[in-house]
């Protein structure tokens, strides 16, 4: 299939040649038809497959041109980071028409924002706190939106951002047309469909959950983090030396870790970012690893979701993810645009559990990596392997209510090797004299 046969007029065709799309992708093809007629729609798709594609053409098409000071279309997003990737695209799919899309996101001030929307523009792409604010102080009138779309909805769900939705809702006409895109669809987001959308259509490209076919994944089996570290070094220097890489971590405190460990080794070329940086260090660090000048972006999930950079060939999990649907995501950020990627995950003792579910949801297998002769093997410290006992303990709780722990079976012997003996058991007393 092609654009034309997808009924998109002249400047759009011309945007997607632009932007170096031969033909639409899966998501693209079935999405776009029902969106063009009107309809509510439920797209699942892998990230790096087109989606955001998928809802920009049409709406921007449905759009047509400029119309006034108030929106008439509006894409919520979940981070600041993805709310600029989406309204980079509009921007350049829109290039050939006068159509004037903004983006909307905290963390800076909001005047020029403001001044931006009372301005005029057509396509707000916003978080949804930004969103209200802006709309509470004046910048624009809500009541023109005729199109709202949700992207990346599970994320949007696992940050809270329920009540601010209903208030979005609240506030523009309830007769309109209800997009949801997501990468996952677990039942917080059917929930959310359910309350939002109106007997929509549901297009899948891929089956829910499925990692985009040409990453491929690999796990190694490590004792603990000082290891893993000499493990991620010799990764970014000798196995994937002049890469693009992603490193996840599940915590803010560990990616400093990591960037301040890798700094030297990678001379400088290496950014952290993670929901403590300021805005414009954030910003910063994306550009410079998307332009190449650094090639190693460490990050915490908070970020997984607006990082579309197809050059990404790597992405390596320091630490597994707790939700396998995040998994989903972190890996998605290589393997975009049909390119070749691969994924490598570093498993701990306590991290098997994840890792069991990530497979159970994917249905993929991930392979076992043989570790390179001479890695130093360190020692696990205390610390550690309690922590690490602390997690096993909390997965096998999960799996069976009736297991005490291994602190507890620990501290039962210990209270029975310390207990007194019983009266009959008992050395008789010296007598005295």
């Amino acid at each position: 299939m092609t654009f034309e046969e997808l009924k998109l007029t002249r400047q759009f065709i011309r945007a997607t040649e632009d932007a170096g799309y031969e033909r639409p992708s899966p998501i693209q093809e079935r999405a776009i038809p029902p969106i063009r007629s009107g309809q509510d729609v439920i797209g699942i798709a892998q990230t790096g497959t087109g989606k955001t594609a998928a809802f920009l053409l049409p709406t921007l098409q449905k759009l047509k041109f400029p119309q006034g000071l108030d929106p008439r279309a509006v894409v919520l997003a979940p981070t600041k980071e993805l709310v600029l990737q989406i309204h980079q695209e509009a921007v350049n799919f829109a290039r050939y028409t006068e159509l004037r899309c903004l983006a909307l996101y905290g963390g800076i001030g909001y005047q020029d924002q403001l001044a931006a929307a009372q301005a005029g523009q057509d396509l707000l792409i916003a978080t949804p706190g930004r969103f209200l604010e802006i709309y509470q102080r004046g910048g624009f009138n809500p009541k023109k939106i005729t199109t709202v779309i949700l992207d990346e909805a599970d994320r949007m769900m696992d940050m809270g951002f329920m009540p601010q939705l209903r208030l979005v809702q609240e506030l523009i006409p309830s007769k309109r047309q209800n997009l949801l895109f997501s990468a996952t669809f677990p039942e917080r987001v059917q929930r959310l469909a359910d309350e939002f959308l109106l007997w929509p259509t549901r297009v899948e490209a891929t089956p829910e959950s499925t990692p985009v076919a040409t990453v491929k994944q690999f796990q190694a089996a490590l004792p603990n983090v000082n290891t893993k570290l000499h493990y991620l070094k010799h990764l970014l220097t000798e196995q994937f030396p002049e890469a693009r890489v992603m490193v996840f971590v599940r915590e803010k405190d560990q990616a400093e870790l990591i960037g301040r460990a890798l700094d030297e080794s990678l001379r400088s070329s290496v950014r952290t970012i993670h929901s403590n940086k300021g805005q414009n260090s954030r910003i910063n660090a994306m550009e410079l690893f998307r332009d190449g000048s650094i090639r190693c972006l460490v990050s915490t999930d908070v970020a997984s979701r607006g990082i579309d950079v197809p050059e990404t060939s790597v992405v390596i999990n320091f630490s597994v993810p707790r939700d396998p649907h995040d998994y989903v995501h972190r890996i998605g950020r290589t393997g975009r645009a049909f390119r070749d990627g691969v994924a490598i995950t570093l498993v701990d003792p306590s991290e098997g559990y994840a890792l069991e579910r990530i497979v159970e949801l994917t249905q993929t297998p991930i392979d076992l990596l043989e570790l390179p002769a001479g890695l130093p093997i360190e020692e696990t410290p205390r610390w550690e392997k309690q922590a690490q006992a602390r997690t096993i303990d909390g997965e096998m709780r999960k799996r069976d209510p009736n297991y005490k722990g291994a602190f507890h079976e620990k501290k039962k012997k210990s209270a029975k090797a310390n207990r007194p003996a019983k009266k009959g058991n008992r050395p008789p007393k010296p007598k005295r004299g």
